[in-house]
């Protein structure tokens, strides 16, 4: 059983990902953080001191949330192309949070990227997971090690590429034409 406290922690993280995700780290205020999670100002100090501290455990849930995918896509699937066709179906499942707000882990890397360098290393974890998972999915395919890392990258290149010209235009017939081409290149290995 789960003590009130790690229960309200729990939910300023939950609000935490989602206006972090909908604003931007940066747009995001401690005190935006609070209102939406509606905990008191001078509560919310005691689960976390700083904005960062909240990142941190944004990011920690993001983290924990795809490996839990990734491990269930692998329990799901036992072809490495199902596999890599089940990553590229988040472009298709999640088209309109795409279309509206962007990729979560692109928007959220690009922006600390460019202003918190210290937290985007952090952030970046996200992505290696993805990139870990989707080379050995490659390498079961029968490529190389450096292939394996090459078409990991051009297929993480090719769904964010997608992801943001589709939020930049707001165009989920994009969206969705990309992912199946996409798709089509993976069934062509």
């Amino acid at each position: 059983m789960k003590s009130k406290g790690e229960t309200v922690r729990k939910h300023i993280v939950g609000t935490a990902h989602q206006l972090f995700y909908r604003r931007g780290f940066n747009q995001t205020s401690f005190s935006d953080i609070a209102a939406a999670a509606n905990v008191p100002k001078g509560n919310f100090y005691y689960y976390f001191k700083c904005k960062n501290d909240i990142l941190a455990a944004v990011v920690e849930h993001r983290l924990q949330a795809i490996q839990a995918q990734l491990q269930l896509w692998d329990d799901e699937l036992s072809d490495a192309r199902d596999c890599l066709r089940r990553f590229v179906d988040m472009l298709h499942r999640e088209h309109a949070v795409i279309v509206r707000y962007g990729c979560p882990m692109g928007s959220l890397n690009l922006e600390l990227c460019k202003t918190q360098p210290e937290l985007h290393a952090h952030a970046t974890r996200m992505f290696d997971l993805y990139r870990d998972w989707l080379e050995r999915h490659f390498e079961q395919l029968r490529y190389t090690r450096d292939d394996a890392a090459d078409l990991t990258l051009h297929l993480l290149a090719a769904t964010q590429g997608a992801a943001l010209i589709a939020n930049t235009y707001k165009d989920a017939q994009f969206l969705q034409r990309e992912a199946d081409r996409i798709q089509q290149w993976i069934d062509s290995l």
